[in-house]
């Protein structure tokens, strides 16, 4: 029987989701042959709200539950870097674990801690989202997860819809089944869409690479954040296949191998950080499954507020000085192709990291284009825009250098990740007994 994570990384109050993460666990456990780690990762001050949730979760048969709070993890972090022989243990524990928020970094932890765990695989769900119902049943996206992931992808074909894999890429196994998302947009920028259009335009056609005309960033643009469009689920559809990034996202992601050998970017407070991994699947050339059980995704309140609207607009124009490094990332796997895979048909962790530490040279004139667009934009905006636009304006140098410093951390955690892994391997999780009333530190 294989042993498969299925996490919920949160840093806020989401019982409801709790709750549902552990109805698709049992799901899972009662549909398919697996024991299933029902994984929360909780850095929330909602730590017995959250436990109250799970509560249905435990005495479910094939069903482990691990509730853990920040130190839990922190605990769990520091024995595991103490077990490699790396030289930078304190450096290790802040990727992993930051004092800011980090989607890569919560991420990165439950790669190690399902191998911790002995799992093969990695589902994630996120806090700001759901799951579709069709007459009275719940779609969860792990039925099609556990159908196809870690199968050859030759075996694989005779449980899905379509076949779009070129034939000689059936031998290898499928690395990654996802799907994508219905509801409000996956970045929270409508407003400025509906305030301005050709502003909104500007902005996102951003993350583009500058070499990019005027009539491609605007096909990106179209496509960006939106979902498939396709309307609520009806009934399974599925594709093997080489999958497009554009095509899903991570609150509906499940990973098979590729996470023991990559890790994640560890960027603090970016939006889209989390995101790697699936263009490296693409770039590589490993097969992969798209499927049409959409999580739903929706906006909570805090972001609403104008503290919550500042940080939310700082992650999303660190987003875009990440693209200059990604983007020529990205450029570079896809050239590479099958080239960053050993023998075995797995990810060279040392090609990732050397062509990281070559994104680090870049020159930073296209980013110094991208906060002077941004500003410009939002103070063309007004109100709460020209507000961030100040602040934009008085952070320019400090946001350069940490765009910069982020991809040279990413390289560090790349080269550090297979010690890390195998150290992971031999250290128990070992949570601590439940303590009434504990939060995250």
């Amino acid at each position: 029987m294989r042993r498969i994570c299925l996490t919920l990384p949160t840093n806020r109050a989401c019982p409801a989701m709790v709750t549902a993460i552990g109805e698709e666990a049992a799901y899972a456990a009662a549909h398919f042959d697996v024991e299933v780690h029902l994984l929360v990762l909780d850095s929330s001050d909602a730590y017995r709200e959250h436990a109250r949730a799970l509560h249905s979760a435990h005495g479910v048969p094939r069903v482990v539950v691990h509730h853990l709070d920040e130190a839990d993890q922190r605990d769990f972090l520091r024995r595991v870097i103490h077990r490699t022989e790396h030289t930078k243990h304190e450096l290790l524990l802040d990727l992993m674990l930051p004092a800011g928020l980090s989607y890569g970094a919560c991420t990165n932890r439950a790669f190690l801690i399902a191998v911790a765990l002995g799992c093969e695989s990695v589902h994630r769900r996120d806090s700001d989202s759901r799951y579709q119902v069709l007459r009275g049943e719940t779609v969860f996206p792990v039925h099609q997860e556990l159908l196809s992931l870690g199968k050859r992808a030759a075996d694989a074909a005779h449980g899905v819809g379509e076949t779009a894999l070129a034939p000689e890429n059936t031998h290898k196994r499928v690395a990654m089944v996802a799907g994508s998302f219905l509801g409000e947009l996956s970045v929270d920028i409508d407003e400025i869409r509906r305030l301005d259009p050709e502003v909104y335009y500007d902005v996102v056609g951003l993350w583009a690479p500058g070499h990019w005309s005027d009539e491609q960033k605007r096909e990106l643009v179209e496509e960006s954040f939106q979902g498939p469009r396709t309307g609520p689920f009806t009934g399974d559809r599925t594709t093997l296949t080489v999958v497009d990034p554009m095509h899903v996202d991570m609150c509906n992601i499940s990973f098979h191998q590729v996470h023991e050998r990559v890790p994640l970017p560890p960027a603090t407070d970016t939006i889209g950080s989390d995101y790697f991994l699936i263009h490296l699947v693409h770039a590589a050339a490993l097969p992969g499954v798209l499927h049409n059980r959409h999580i739903v995704n929706f906006y909570t309140g805090e972001r609403r507020t104008d503290p919550g609207f500042m940080a939310y607009q700082l992650r999303f124009a660190k987003f875009f000085l990440s693209m200059l490094y990604f983007n020529f990332l990205y450029d570079e796997m896809a050239e590479a192709g099958e080239a960053l895979l050993d023998d075995q048909g797995q990810v060279r962790a040392s090609a990732i990291a050397e062509l990281a530490r070559k994104s680090t040279l870049l020159d930073q004139a296209e980013n110094v284009q991208r906060l002077d667009t941004i500003e410009a934009a939002y103070r063309k905006l007004g109100g709460r825009y020209a507000t961030f636009a100040a602040l934009l304006a008085s952070r320019r140098e400090r946001l350069l250098d940490e765009a910069a410093s982020d991809i040279a951390d990413f390289a560090l955690l790349v080269e550090a990740w297979e010690a890390l892994v195998r150290a992971a391997r031999d250290t128990a999780l070992s949570q601590a007994p439940e303590r009434p009333g504990r939060r995250s530190q």
